[in-house]
């Protein structure tokens, strides 16, 4: 098979028909040579979910701030990797105004889908491109990247409001917009800790509730979350432990065995 009938099988043999919504975090070296480069592998990805939605984050929390407050919606590069900084220039491709955790999205509804992140004054506000994943249910891709760089766990932590996540007051950023016209957009900011940092910790509970399972792409293992069974999931467990992502510690054997304890109770109950 030629590379982009093998790309296609790996993303089949995922369970992806390409009309979902997908959202991708990437590793470009992790997938090995690829003929053409990273402008190859968009020209892929964007055949392949050409009739679903494909979203890529194109993030500037590294460098927007507010000794540097203007984001530039059609300038500003991401600090997220090659693969989103060519997406976000592509033709047909839709940028979100958020000033630190800006997407890009390409195909059905990408306008629509990007639109009103700057009304939040949140990282991954439910009301936010970040929650319009779960109302989509919507997969994850993890390309040659792990848990600790998925920012929709950001957003579940934010949606449960996990105390000490965000900082209680707003920086003074600014959103331009293509035509040159300049918005404030007041907003709050993930707190110094690397929390995400701290993700990883569940990757064998995911796995083993059907949360996420693994692929391939290119020569880069791929782990693939359900927002749905995802967001089931954490909120449940930060629920009963808030501390969760608190240390960078494994699993307590509590929190370990978390599901199978309640799938008994729950078989107690119906005996």
């Amino acid at each position: 098979m030629d590379q982009k009938s093998v790309l296609f099988t790996q993303l089949a043999d995922m369970g992806l028909s390409g009309n979902e919504t997908v959202l991708i975090h990437s590793s470009y070296k992790s997938m090995g040579p690829i003929e053409g480069g990273p402008e190859a592998v968009l020209d892929y990805l964007m055949e392949y979910f050409a009739d679903g939605l494909l979203v890529l984050p194109t993030h500037t929390w590294a460098y927007i701030h507010a000794k540097n407050p203007e984001f530039h919606v059609a300038s500003s590069p991401t600090n997220v990797g090659i693969l989103t900084e060519l997406f976000r220039q592509r033709e047909g491709v839709y940028r979100s105004y958020h000033p630190t955790h800006s997407v890009a999205a390409f195909g059905k509804d990408a306008a629509t889908f990007v639109e009103g992140a700057e009304q939040f004054d949140t990282p991954c506000a439910r009301g936010s491109a970040w929650g319009k994943l779960l109302d989509r249910e919507a997969k994850i891709l993890l390309v040659g990247v792990d848990l600790r760089r998925n920012t929709f766990i950001h957003g579940i932590e934010e949606w449960v409001d996990i105390p000490g996540r965000i900082t209680d007051t707003q920086e003074e950023l600014y959103v331009v917009r293509p035509d040159g016209t300049r918005i404030s957009v007041p907003s709050r900011r993930h707190t110094p800790t690397s929390w995400s940092e701290h993700f990883w910790k569940v990757d064998e509970v995911l796995q083993e509730t059907g949360a996420m399972w693994l692929g391939k792409l290119g020569e880069a293992e791929v782990r693939i979350c359900d927002t749905v069974r995802l967001t089931e999931v954490l909120t449940e467990m930060l629920e009963a432990y808030p501390d969760l992502f608190s240390d960078n510690e494994p699993l307590r054997e509590d929190q370990r065995h978390f599901f199978r304890e309640e799938g008994n109770k729950e078989d107690t109950v119906k005996k």
